[in-house]
């Protein structure tokens, strides 16, 4: 099995998406929720580009600031991947 540079993977794209999808649905803008995690607009934006590469307790952190729980988060990721690799 050939493993991609994890980066390129289509796993992130979804990871990335998601991520902004819920802050949208929590209503914050970039700034809004970089403020909540204190950190930079540009941390925001690297994550919502995928430039940003996350740890699980950075993701913890993101699903306390949009409101969901982390098991919530990744049942929604699992399902989004579903999505994205019935549509391949």
């Amino acid at each position: 099995m050939r493993v991609e540079k994890s980066v390129y993977r289509v796993e992130n794209f979804v990871l990335f998406r998601l991520i902004k999808q819920c802050r949208t649905e929590a209503g914050l803008t970039q700034g809004q929720f970089a403020q909540a995690l204190e950190r930079p607009q540009s941390f925001a934006s690297d994550i919502e580009r995928g430039s940003r590469r996350l740890d699980l307790v950075q993701l913890r952190d993101i699903c306390k600031v949009l409101g969901i729980g982390l098991v919530e988060f990744v049942q929604r990721y699992e399902a989004e991947l579903s999505l994205e690799e019935a549509g391949k």
